[in-house]
């Protein structure tokens, strides 16, 4: 199990993952920053939980949409604009994103319920 170190909203945090999945977990890590950065600047004397937990949302928010742009490509339905992502990607690529958003948002619950216990 390899070990990674990510930052997110300026504090680091060591997580474990499968060998090989280093560089996608610092991407995904990255990816969460960039939008912990966009809240924390409209949201000035937030919690670092508040702003965990507001990412999450925001980050369940892009997944559902994700989703149903799935559903709809998968079933031929044109895809509404509201969903539809500017360069859209292959389904496979889509859906594993889905699963690496949905468990680095879960980790994000836990680590803001941790958080907010301490």
């Amino acid at each position: 199990m390899a070990r990674v170190e990510i930052t997110l909203n300026g504090r680091g945090y060591a997580l474990a993952c499968e060998d090989g999945q280093e560089q996608r977990l610092r991407e995904l890590g990255a990816y969460v920053d960039a939008r912990l950065k966009e809240i924390a600047a409209d949201s000035v004397g937030s919690s670092e939980a508040q702003l965990l937990m507001l990412a999450s949302l925001m980050l369940a928010d892009e997944i559902f949409d994700l989703r149903a742009e799935t559903q709809a490509l998968r079933s031929g339905r044109p895809v509404p604009v509201a969903v539809h992502t500017p360069a859209p990607r292959a389904v496979e690529e889509d859906e594993t994103v889905i699963a690496a958003v949905d468990s680095l948002a879960k980790r994000i619950e836990d680590i803001a319920a941790r958080l907010e216990r301490a």
